[in-house]
């Protein structure tokens, strides 16, 4: 089999086309022959070496995996092979194949294709998980809101009937209004914190400074969820959200998109041979939803 390794920190061009055996599946795991991706930017933080947590190269990035099981291991009563699958592996997806924990895969939504599918696991779990706590008229903030993430976060966020402020570039904001924004902001021209408040929940896909400026505009029982920072704050009404990605939380998020209720946005589908653009677009930060990456045989 290949995979696209990296053998240093560095920039997209790290990348090289290698080939290795392929891999057995043990007790519980799942070995996935890979069909799409999809670039987060966990992917290009490790790639740069700004996050450490997979370790030292050689790396195999990859978070996001849709697919068809290609053989399971002992004790895996979930899945056979054959069956088409998607979910969350902690590096290795950007490859032919790729082995994954039985329950950290679902069965793939059926009314969207692998491509789409792919897009999903890492962005749709982030935005499920933080907003798991909004009610019908709470008042919700979204930063980088036309991002993976985002976007996806602001149709939870409408379909759970709140009142949604959000900060992205003007030429997103009909886009955002379409999903559900009610007050969209140009953070290049505006200061969030004056033009929204009495906010109960600010979701921070950015981190940095957005973090404690936020803050600032919450109301008096408000809460800042952080995809992004160190993983405590100071402040206790902020919570840093680490994605639980269990079957469980994936066949939910396929329920919704097979109910209609959600629709993830495709920026642009690539082969995985361009991997070094894809993360050169990830890394500009105008990026309006996903970018897929699709496995070549």
């Amino acid at each position: 089999m290949w995979q696209m390794v990296q053998r240093s920190f560095g920039g997209p061009d790290v990348f090289e086309r290698a080939e290795v055996a392929r891999p057995t599946p043990g007790p519980g795991e799942v070995l996935v022959r890979v069909v799409a991706t999809s670039v987060n930017a966990a992917d290009w933080k490790v790639r740069s070496g700004l996050i450490r947590q997979l370790g030292e190269p050689p790396l195999v990035l990859g978070l996001d995996v849709s697919g068809v099981v290609a053989e399971v291991g002992g004790a895996v009563t979930r899945f056979a092979p054959g069956d088409t699958v998607y979910g969350m592996v902690f590096g290795g997806a950007n490859a032919e194949y790729v082995v994954a924990q039985e329950n950290r895969l679902a069965r793939a939504p059926r009314s969207i294709d692998p491509v789409h599918a792919a897009a999903l696991p890492v962005a749709g779990l982030t935005a499920w998980q933080a907003l798991a706590s909004v009610r019908r008229g709470e008042r919700v903030l979204i930063h980088a809101a036309a991002g993976g993430v985002g976007h996806l976060a602001v149709q939870i966020a409408a379909r759970r009937g709140a009142w949604i402020a959000a900060t992205a570039r003007s030429g997103n904001h009909t886009y955002l209004r379409e999903l559900g924004v009610t007050e969209p902001i140009d953070y290049r021209t505006t200061d969030f914190t004056t033009a929204v408040r009495d906010v109960d929940l600010v979701v921070d896909l950015i981190g940095g400074d957005y973090t404690d400026r936020s803050l600032t505009v919450l109301s008096a029982t408000g809460q800042v969820v952080a995809a992004e920072g160190p993983a405590t704050h100071s402040d206790s009404r902020v919570r840093r959200l680490h994605v639980d990605p269990t079957t469980a939380a994936l066949d939910e998020l396929a329920s919704a998109v097979d109910r209609g209720e959600l629709t993830v946005d495709i920026a642009q589908i690539l082969p995985i041979t361009e991997l070094a653009a894809a993360h050169r677009r990830s890394e500009s930060g105008r990026v309006r939803g996903k970018i897929v990456l699709t496995a070549q045989r």
